[in-house]
């Protein structure tokens, strides 16, 4: 009984803020509802083991953001992922932008540890959090252990209404450009939506009969996709994350007919896997009260000012360059402050409440998700980790 009663609370508080976005049409994001709703039952009422008690807890995650970063890969051609280094680059220099404006404005106003406590978890998602709060236990420096956590935290209920607000912007401009002929869906991407989605049979090097072509047999693959992505990142002892492994071998997989496109979709169980995932990301909303919020709330916001203007001035004066939109840039910048899941959650939202039509909404997706996922992965898989490696030896 006490599980089912987590779970349906945890579902209940997905469905408002899902309803939420619905009836705003996007300009509230479901996950920042959510995130708030956790938040307050936190603070009041909810246990802080809910999340777990829903069967959402840390092998479940495991198993389900391999299988999920796969699935990923299943979206795009090894084309369209080379194609988005310019992506890459913005996410990146976006994140440079941050460093030089905390570390010079940021120091000026606060003290050095308070700012090398703070810019990991600013720049990247909950690793970097957690590597920075176990860096200041070891050092001694009690003060500021609330601190990573609390930044990880706070700077995503910024984040995402101002993700949604450009990638809202730059949805929009795509619509005008396909409704005047200008655009076209590109016919030889991977299917991104599932009503775009078909399945290719001459594509497929396990072109068995029908009746065997179950979903369970999809998921048997992406598995094994997964598995392999693991076993490589520990060969490599985690010199490149195990995310992005497989993220690269679900686009090779499904490049050469092993994967279908969307594949997890077809299978039946990504929403599923994709609610455990969020849920699991809103439950570090735990580690946090009032009063530790109250004590370093002005240290928080300021850090977070000086970290966005970054990069919004690095992606202001990339973008031409790289013949993004300004919208369309900052917005790869700013995945440095969620990553995955959440940047597939709001493009995805985005492209559904602003296209008129599948079509529109498939060329929707095809232009933003790519950049907004290849972003997300340079930053918080990859950049957060190497930055908050590098800080830990400046404590």
């Amino acid at each position: 009984m006490e599980y089912i009663i987590a779970f349906t609370i945890v579902m209940v508080f997905m469905l408002i803020g899902d309803w939420v976005s619905a009836a705003t049409k996007a300009f509230i994001p479901s996950i920042f509802i959510t995130a708030v709703l956790f938040t307050i039952g936190f603070w009041t009422i909810l246990p802080r083991d809910i999340v777990a008690k829903a069967s959402f807890n840390t092998s479940f995650i495991g198993i389900g953001i391999s299988l999920l970063l796969v699935h990923l890969g299943t979206l795009m051609s090894l084309k369209e992922l080379l194609n988005q280094w310019k992506a890459v680059c913005i996410a990146i220099l976006g994140v440079i932008g941050t460093l030089i404006l905390t570390l010079t404005v940021g120091t000026l106003i606060f003290d050095w540890h308070t700012v090398v406590a703070a810019i990991p978890p600013l720049t990247g998602g909950l690793v970097a959090a957690l590597l920075m709060t176990n860096g200041l236990k070891a050092a001694g420096i009690t003060s500021l252990v609330a601190l990573p956590v609390s930044m990880f935290i706070l700077h995503s209920f910024i984040g995402y209404p101002l993700t949604s607000l450009l990638l809202r912007k730059e949805g929009h401009r795509l619509a005008e450009e396909f409704r005047s002929g200008k655009g076209k869906i590109d016919i030889n991407a991977p299917k991104m939506t599932s009503v775009g989605a078909s399945l290719d049979t001459n594509k497929r090097i396990l072109n068995l009969p029908e009746q065997y072509q179950s979903p369970i047999f999809i998921i048997v693959r992406v598995s094994l996709i997964a598995l392999l992505g693991n076993w490589i990142a520990g060969l490599m002892n985690g010199a490149i994350n195990a995310n992005v492994i497989c993220l690269i071998l679900g686009v090779i997989a499904h490049q050469i007919g092993f994967l279908e496109d969307n594949a997890l979709t077809r299978a039946g169980v990504f929403n599923w896997l994709m609610y455990g995932l969020l849920a699991y990301i809103f439950a570090q909303l735990s580690l946090t009260t009032p009063n530790i919020i109250a004590g370093i709330i002005v240290q928080i916001l300021t850090l977070i000012v000086l970290g966005i203007l970054g990069m919004f001035l690095a992606s202001f004066a990339l973008a031409k360059p790289f013949g993004m939109s300004r919208a369309m840039a900052f917005a790869c910048s700013l995945t440095a402050l969620f990553g995955f899941p959440a940047d597939f959650i709001l493009t995805t939202e985005i492209c559904h409440t602003v296209a008129k039509n599948d079509k529109e909404e498939e060329y929707l997706t095809q232009n933003m998700l790519p950049k907004m996922l290849v972003g997300g992965f340079a930053t918080v898989s990859m950049a957060s980790v190497i930055i908050a490696s590098v800080f830990l030896k400046l404590i």
